[in-house]
């Protein structure tokens, strides 16, 4: 990748972001505590979550955080959107404790540095959103200046210190937490709608910290679109590297606006199990349109296998590999294109066709009766049937015989090679010529049995992983036995990591106490009349904290403006205010067929 000098930031771009691409090791942070809990360091990879209870219903909101306590919680966040909810967080944190529950509770800031100043005197960590906690968003372009920048940064140090002050002195952790959706203004003009934005907007609030001698702090840089959110914790920690060995502060990973069902695990699972299985992460929260509850036995099938790996010893390749993809950014890797005889015609796979579905035998036979009915969801290509050249990417010398041939070649690893499959196919990948695509596989040792929920985790996060590095021309999913939920993961895989779009695409926000419709009614709403728009992109968030820029990349929004009445947005532009909540379904599909996105079912 290209090492020119950034202009905007006046250093080099860092190299690599983790020490080893080809073997896992856990990036050593300091440890931080909040309240009883530590995080970072050696500790355990910590399971977080966040209550939807309107902040000031005491009640639901003890309900809520002793229910996410039972299920395994280590952390809860809580709205705290004015002064006088942050407040009532005084008197939640006091019935917790009567009831003897003494989980750490983090107070979600947004906007608002006075209930900032009012939520860290009742609570363990504060959240602050850096592009949002001093600055209102008007996507406004204008040029700064240097004078100007700085006047703004020293406007931003006023505004912060005093939180920082009163952190330090209550002994109270704090997350600075980045949204990709809500990047400020003076921002988004000097970095751009970027992942170098993202970071450069935390480590702004971070060195003003630093300043003043506080440290314990913890990161998050997260994004609706897993690429985003990858290449932004990349490059997060890549510049904390930069900064010093002593910016090693622990990292908290999550997918915003991921979504329910299916669809949300899955999207999870790429973003925050790539990064995992760099061995980047000290705490998670999986962020889903469903009851907060339901998120905890997630997050903790995602950490599990990374638990594991801490005590484990792996092969390790040879040293001095040097890995044939970008690291901060998406680019597909360059093949040459194949074609191959296919279940019905030739297929072209490699270069720039999609990404293809493989399966095995007993699977295409087991769908074929309703292959009619599958429209674009249905497998491509047989394994038993393909022209594979299977290598051990260790041996220099399988690589060499596959390099010395002329033409493209479709390569995958053998099965039994002793390696993770993400460490395996890295590897596949900087050792052939980029002339060869990739047959990916999901797992290099298939076994029988296990549950489905963990089939689906562990094959998103090595398929995903391995296509939003832009490895892979075809995927083999082979966790699952069931031959339709197999075909269904493996589709819902592709569409999650961005590369193959074969239905409609939801944005949606997991709810907390600022959200002004319910949104999972909402959402199954939205889903019963738009799921058959293929290609479609839809965000349904309950309120705009979160920034319009979260819907950068959908078509249409869905948002809540006030209690009982909604905002619709083409991309970033509100375009509809005000619309009353009974209405805003049917005037959403209005201004989708205005914008000729509108199919009708056959």
């Amino acid at each position: 990748m290209s090492r020119a000098v950034d202009t905007a930031t006046g250093s080099r771009p860092p190299a690599t972001y983790v020490a080893d691409l080809f073997s896992y090791t856990r990036r050593v942070s300091r440890e931080v505590m909040v309240g009883g809990v530590a995080f970072g360091g050696s500790n355990p990879i910590r399971v977080q979550s966040m209550i939807t209870s309107d902040t000031m219903d005491t009640e639901a909101c003890v309900q809520q955080t002793l229910r996410l306590a039972e299920v395994g919680c280590e952390m809860v966040r809580i709205t705290a959107p004015t002064v006088k909810d942050a407040a009532n967080l005084k008197n939640i944190r006091e019935e917790l404790f009567r009831r003897g529950c003494h989980v750490p509770l983090v107070a979600d800031i947004h906007f608002k540095p006075e209930a900032a100043m009012e939520a860290v005197k009742w609570v363990e960590k504060v959240r602050i959103n850096p592009g949002n906690f001093a600055d209102s968003k008007k996507f406004n372009v204008r040029d700064y200046s240097d004078a100007e920048y700085t006047a703004e940064l020293e406007r931003i140090r006023e505004r912060f210190t005093p939180l920082v002050k009163l952190s330090r002195e209550r002994c109270v952790a704090m997350r600075i937490g980045t949204n990709h959706g809500s990047l400020s203004d003076r921002i988004m003009n000097r970095f751009g709608d970027s992942p170098l934005g993202m970071v450069e907007s935390a480590l702004e609030f971070a060195r003003i910290a630093r300043d003043l001698d506080f440290h314990q702090m913890i990161f998050s840089m997260k994004a609706s679109n897993p690429k985003v959110m990858i290449a932004a914790y990349r490059l997060l920690v890549a510049r904390l590297d930069q900064e010093g060995p002593d910016w090693n502060y622990p990292i908290h990973l999550g997918v915003t606006e991921a979504g329910d069902g299916e669809d949300g695990r899955i999207k999870s699972a790429i973003g925050i199990g790539s990064l995992l299985s760099d061995g980047i992460g000290d705490t998670i929260r999986v962020s889903l349109t469903e009851d907060s509850h339901h998120e905890i036995p997630v997050a903790r099938s995602l950490v599990a296998p990374f638990q594991r790996k801490s005590t484990e010893v792996s092969p390790t390749p040879a040293s001095g590999v040097m890995p044939s993809w970008p690291l901060f950014e998406y680019s597909r890797r360059s093949t040459e294109v194949m074609s191959l005889d296919g279940i019905t015609d030739s297929i072209a796979l490699g270069g720039t066709e999609i990404v293809r579905v493989v399966v095995p035998r007993r699977v295409d036979e087991a769908v074929a009766h309703k292959r009619a009915g599958l429209g674009d969801f249905q497998p491509d290509l047989i394994h038993e049937d393909l022209p594979l050249v299977e290598v051990d990417p260790m041996s220099q010398e399988e690589i060499d015989a596959v390099n010395s041939v002329t033409g493209p070649r479709l390569v995958t690893v053998r099965d039994g090679v002793v390696l993770d499959p993400i460490t395996a196919f890295r590897l596949l990948a900087a050792g052939i010529d980029p002339r060869h695509p990739i047959l990916l596989k999901d797992t290099l040792a298939p076994v029988s049995g296990g549950e489905f929920i963990d089939h689906l985790l562990g094959s998103a996060t090595v398929l995903g992983s391995l296509l939003c590095d832009g490895i892979g021309d075809a995927i083999l999913l082979r966790s699952e036995e069931a031959p339709g939920q197999s075909l269904r993961l493996a589709y819902n895989i592709l569409q999650a990591a961005g590369v193959r779009i074969f239905k409609t695409d939801y944005v949606a926000c997991p709810s907390c106490g600022r959200t002004l419709f319910n949104l999972q009614e909402t959402t199954a709403r939205i889903k019963a009349s738009t799921a058959h728009l293929k290609g479609v992109r839809i965000a349904i968030m309950g309120c705009i904290v979160n920034g319009p820029g979260e819907m950068a990349d959908a078509d249409f929004g869905y948002v809540g403006g006030a209690p009982g009445k909604v905002n619709l947005y083409v991309g970033k532009q509100a375009v509809k205010f005000n619309i009353p909540e009974a209405e805003a379904v049917e005037q959403l599909i209005d201004l989708i067929r205005e914008h000729n996105k509108w199919v009708d079912l056959a």
